[in-house]
C-alpha cells in the first residue's frame, strides 16, 4: 500500500471542488492556450464517443449546465418553463461568454429538448461547429451497428474539418486504449464504493468523476489513482446506514447538496447513474480491427441501460435496476429525477412496477439542477432509510 497521508484525500477533493465550481472552465481554457492550434469540443451529458475527440487531438469538455451556481437570465427567453432546466442554463453559459472558447459542440440523442437545443445552438452560435449525435435504436450488428458505425465516421470527418487534419484508425485505437485505462480505474473506484461506502462517500466520488469532464483523460486517470491510494490508506467510521441505488439523473445533474443530503439522511449510495458517460461501457472496448466498429459493438452490447436508451427486449425492461440492487447489495432504490424529464418520468412507473414485483423498497422525488431547499428531500430519504431498517428485515 502506498504511504499516502489521510490529508491527501482532502487535498484531492478540494481540487475537484474548485474544478466543479469553475463555470468559466479556466482549466480547459489554459489547456487550449498552452499550445497553438488546440481545439476544445464540448458535449452534453449522457453519451458521446470521446475517443474520437481525443484521437483528433482535441479536449472533450463536458457541458453539464450551470448547476445551482448560475443565475439564468437570458436562457429563460429561449425555452418554456415546463421543460427541464439544463437547456436553459446551457444557453446561459453560451450567451454569457463562459464557453466562447469551445470550437465545437456535440448534442447526444437524449430527448426532444436536447435535439432542439442542437438546432438552436447552430442558429445562435454560427461560428461554433455543432452536431447532433444520432444513436441507434436497432441493436442488430448488421442494422443498428452499421448505422452507428456510419454515424461515428461522420463524426470523425466533422472533427477532422475542425482540427484541419484527418483522424486515422491507429489514432482512434490509441485513444480507445487511453480511455480503457480510465474506464478500468472508474470501475475500480465504483467497486471500492460498493465494498466500503463509508470510505468512499458518493459526494466525494461524484466530484472526482466530475473532474473527468474538464481534465484531459490522462490527467483524470492519475487523479483517480491518487484518490484510490488516499482512501485505501484511511478508515472512516462505519455507520448503520441503509444501502441504496439512486436512479434517474443520467442527464441533468443533481445539486451536490442533494447527494450530500441523501447521505446525511442515513443512506449509503452504493450505485447511481450520475455522470454515466464515464462508465457507459461496462468493460474495455476492443483495440484490434476496425476501431469504429469496436465502438459501435460496445454501444450495442456492452453499455449500461438507462431510460433514453432503447431496450430491444421489452420483457427485460427495468431488470437492470433489480440487477443493480443485487450486485451492489442495496436495500432500496431512490428515484431522483429532474423535473420535466420525459424519458425518466415516463419510464418511472414501469421501473417501479418491476421493483415491486421483486420486493425492492423505493421512493421517488424530483429535483432541478438549481434546487436550493434540501430539507424535505433529506427528511424523505431519512424516513425511507428508517423504514428499511424497521420493516424490511434488513
Amino acid at each position: 500500500m502506498l504511504d499516502v497521508p489521510v490529508s491527501a484525500t482532502a487535498g484531492i477533493i478540494r481540487r475537484c471542488e474548485d474544478l466543479f465550481a469553475d463555470l468559466h472552465f479556466s482549466t480547459a481554457r489554459a489547456w487550449k492556450a498552452a499550445k497553438p492550434g488546440r481545439k476544445v469540443i464540448g458535449f452534453m451529458p449522457y453519451y458521446v464517443p470521446r475517443e474520437i475527440i481525443h484521437a483528433a487531438g482535441a479536449l472533450p469538455l463536458g457541458i453539464l449546465g450551470g448547476g445551482d451556481q448560475l443565475e439564468v437570465i437570458h436562457g429563460d427567453a429561449y425555452y418554456q418553463s415546463y421543460i427541464c432546466r439544463i437547456p436553459r442554463s446551457t444557453i446561459e453559459l453560451g450567451v454569457s461568454g463562459r464557453i466562447d472558447f469551445v470550437d465545437g459542440m456535440l448534442f447526444p440523442s437524449i430527448c426532444d429538448v436536447i435535439r432542439n437545443l442542437s438546432g438552436m445552438w447552430m442558429l445562435m452560435f454560427p461560428n461554433t461547429a455543432a452536431r447532433y449525435v444520432d444513436l441507434p435504436q436497432n441493436f442488430e450488428d448488421d442494422v443498428g451497428g452499421e448505422f452507428y458505425r456510419s454515424e461515428l465516421n461522420e463524426i470523425r470527418e466533422w472533427l477532422g474539418r475542425i482540427t484541419g487534419q484527418p483522424i486515422t484508425d491507429d489514432a482512434i485505437r490509441a485513444s480507445i486504449e487511453v480511455f480503457n485505462e480510465n474506464r478500468r480505474l472508474v470501475r475500480e473506484a465504483y467497486t471500492l464504493r460498493t465494498d466500503e461506502p463509508w470510505n468512499v462517500p458518493a459526494s466525494e466520488l461524484y466530484l472526482v468523476m466530475r473532474a473527468g469532464f474538464v481534465l484531459p483523460v490522462e490527467e483524470h486517470s492519475q487523479l483517480i489513482r491518487d484518490y484510490l491510494a488516499s482512501v485505501r490508506d484511511q478508515q472512516r467510521p462505519i455507520k448503520d446506514n441503509s444501502r441504496v441505488v439512486v436512479s434517474g439523473a443520467f442527464c441533468e445533474q443533481p445539486p451536490l447538496t442533494l447527494i450530500k443530503s441523501i447521505e446525511l439522511s442515513g443512506c449509503y449510495i452504493v450505485d447511481d447513474d450520475f455522470l454515466l458517460i464515464n462508465r457507459w461501457e461496462r468493460s474495455d472496448v476492443a483495440t484490434d480491427g476496425d476501431p469504429l466498429a469496436a465502438l459501435a459493438r460496445s454501444f450495442l452490447h456492452d453499455s449500461h441501460s438507462t431510460p433514453p436508451k432503447y431496450e430491444p427486449d421489452q420483457a427485460k425492461k427495468g431488470l437492470y435496476l433489480v440487477e443493480a440492487v443485487r450486485k451492489h447489495r442495496a436495500e432500496g432504490v431512490i428515484f431522483a429525477m429532474a423535473s420535466f424529464c420525459d424519458p425518466a418520468l415516463l419510464d418511472r412507473p414501469m421501473l417501479q412496477d418491476i421493483l415491486k414485483a421483486h420486493g425492492v423498497p423505493q421512493i421517488a422525488f424530483k429535483f432541478a439542477e438549481n434546487s436550493g431547499q434540501m430539507q424535505p428531500i433529506r427528511e424523505q430519504a431519512g424516513t425511507f432509510s428508517d423504514s428499511i431498517k424497521l420493516w424490511s428485515g434488513a
